[in-house]
């Protein structure tokens, strides 16, 4: 799987890039079996310059598995907990992609007098 991190409006240090590239190790056992042409995207940010409470941190995740865009964003008050709740959700959406997956040839052996 190839990666890329993009950051807006803040410095990259070296806890923000440990913490997204545990997401993506975990992001990865899950789309692992797509093989080698999945990318993965996270862009990290603070939406505002100027205030200091409230949602200001922001994470997006795209991962491109063949056929489907996976896209999941978080807005908190902590970087790294938006972080993780964008992870979750990727995590999630790529779940129902395996299952919609499976669903399908379920119904295409059903039909085709296979074995069920």
């Amino acid at each position: 799987m190839r990666f890329a991190l993009k950051s807006k409006g803040i410095d990259l240090t070296a806890a923000i890039n440990a913490a997204v590239a545990k997401s993506v190790s975990s992001i990865e056992k899950k789309v692992a079996r797509f093989g080698e042409s999945v990318t993965c995207e996270v862009e990290v940010s603070k939406t505002t310059k100027h205030h200091k409470k409230g949602d200001v941190f922001r994470a997006e995740v795209h991962v491109r598995v063949p056929g489907k865009l996976v896209y999941a964003e978080s807005l908190k008050d902590d970087l790294y907990v938006a972080i993780n709740d964008a992870r979750k959700e990727a995590e999630r959406q790529i779940a129902d992609i395996k299952g919609a997956r499976a669903e399908k040839v379920r119904i295409a052996k059903k039909t085709k007098g296979g074995r069920a």
